[in-house]
């Protein structure tokens, strides 16, 4: 494919399946070392398998590549500090995170269960900020390093997903502090919005989907594509990705970028739309008068509640 990454080591977390997979199949066609990281787990993150991890080692390697497989959890900082030197034992260096490895235990947030809660932030925040712990040092020394996040749309909100939210968006806010700390040494950091069939998405409840559909959820949180082909191919992210881990990709960071299907699209951050102004205090009356008519005014509602239940007896009186 070329040779853009001719000399650079990469680090890809969850890398031996679905986005993960691609993504460490094409760092390594563009010539990178890549240390493919992969507990080999169920989709919750229970189990442990060194196949996965192995079998995308023996694929780049067949095809030319270099790679090393690595059974390491992001979850722990010792984990996150082993995988970082067996990079350093292997290649020497570490030019490129991809930190895309993530679980799910999606649960309704009244039945969800705090260790489900836990289990989620600890590999996909917790694990951002181990790996970028023990590779942002590296960097620092050699003046250069590209980091990316995988977050996900679902960091809008998703039913059912309360915990996998919070974790992204975490992300999101992570990426963007962490663009403004590595600027000045040449680092770049940005998230990405990915998509694909995975075994993630697949897992997913029928009754969660039910849900999301009868509230209209799931089209304003996920990018929708239509094409001839496979519309949902996870390798499809795989290019856009590789793409930030490269030089020309310099000036690109602090972003969220999305990966889904064809398109790479560009998310603006947050900025304010609206504001209502006022010299002094509000009081409750004001704002009840305003709030209607200003900031609030034809603002969708993503998941409109049910009327509220009747008192009983309350349809009978005249």
């Amino acid at each position: 494919m070329g040779n853009r990454l001719a000399g650079r080591v990469a680090i890809v977390t969850g890398g031996a399946g679905g986005i993960g997979k691609g993504v460490s199949t094409w760092l390594a066609r563009d010539g990178a070392a890549v240390v493919v990281n992969d507990l080999g787990t169920r989709v919750d993150g229970t189990g442990a398998a060194s196949g996965p991890a192995d079998a995308v080692v023996a694929q780049i390697k067949a095809e030319g590549g270099k790679a090393i497989a690595n059974y390491d959890s992001v979850s722990t900082m010792e984990g996150a500090q082993k995988m970082v030197q067996a990079a350093l034992d292997a290649f020497g260096r570490v030019d490129i995170l991809c930190h895309v490895a993530g679980i799910l235990r999606d649960r309704m947030v009244f039945n969800m269960a705090e260790e489900e809660w836990d289990a989620v932030l600890q590999v996909h925040l917790f694990g951002a900020f181990h790996m970028v712990r023990n590779v942002v040092p590296l960097m620092i020394k050699q003046r250069y390093g590209r980091i990316v996040i995988f977050s996900s749309g679902s960091g809008l909100g998703n039913s059912g997903q309360a915990n996998y939210a919070a974790a992204k968006e975490g992300q999101v806010g992570f990426c963007r502090a962490l663009a403004r700390e590595l600027a000045p040494y040449h680092i770049t950091v940005n998230a990405v919005y990915p998509g694909g069939d995975t075994r993630m998405t697949q897992g997913i409840p029928d009754t969660a989907r039910e849900i999301r559909a009868q509230r209209g959820i799931t089209a304003a949180v996920q990018e929708v594509v239509r094409e001839v082909e496979n519309p949902r191919d996870p390798e499809r992210n795989a290019p856009k990705v590789v793409y930030l881990c490269t030089e020309a990709a310099g000036n690109i960071t602090g972003q969220v970028i999305g990966t889904t299907g064809l398109p790479m699209t560009l998310y603006s951050p947050r900025h304010v739309s609206r504001v209502v102004h006022k010299d002094g205090r509000w009081t409750l009356e004001e704002l009840e008068a305003l709030m209607p008519n200003s900031l609030t005014q034809n603002i969708p509602n993503p998941a409109p509640a049910a009327p509220p239940p009747q008192p009983a007896g309350a349809a009978s009186r005249g």
